[in-house]
């Protein structure tokens, strides 16, 4: 997948994909071995590492048309550089209907996905609802993305994860 394909007024948009963050590199290791076990191809999955979601990052907030920030698009952006900030992974899977997504996203639920967000032709769809949440309310420009938080902030939700066991296993 070439991020350039998949961008809109500037910033990375992979229309026809979900974009699904994990709190570390062995939890989405994890995860795109389950999503073989689904009939997902291991070509049909990305991965991004902290670093590289950064990197996009830089570059989208580089080239951003004034457009961006009409949507969600740049409130995306700024809450993937939350997340990598604070060593999240990304795994970014194509997913040409509706139906494959949601099986996705209960495949990689159960892992420590965070968040699997469905980029559709005008609609970008949170697949993922975490226990306790409060309520969904309406995003725009001005109050930047909906964490479902109760500060609102992305760096919130990265921060209520619970803490990988002694052995290393990763939280359930």
């Amino acid at each position: 997948m070439d991020s350039q394909d998949n961008t809109s007024f500037g910033v990375f948009k992979p229309q026809g994909h979900t974009v699904i963050s994990f709190p570390s590199a062995e939890q989405a290791a994890q995860a795109r071995e389950a999503l073989q076990g689904i009939g997902v191809a291991g070509g049909e999955v990305r991965s991004y590492t902290d670093q590289e979601m950064l990197t996009q990052v830089e570059r989208d907030v580089q080239r951003a048309s004034p457009l961006a920030s009409l949507g969600q698009e740049m409130n995306l952006v700024l809450a993937h550089k939350a997340l990598a900030e604070r060593g999240y992974h990304w795994l970014i899977v194509h997913t040409p209907d509706d139906e494959l997504a949601h099986r996705v996203a209960d495949c990689v639920k159960p892992l420590g996905a965070e968040r699997a967000q469905l980029y559709g032709r005008f609609v970008i769809e949170e697949l993922i609802e975490h226990a306790g949440a409060p309520p969904q309310v309406a995003e725009s420009p001005d109050r930047q993305l909906d964490a479902a938080t109760s500060s609102g902030l992305e760096e919130e939700r990265a921060d209520l994860r619970p803490a990988p066991s002694p052995d290393g296993d990763p939280p359930r």
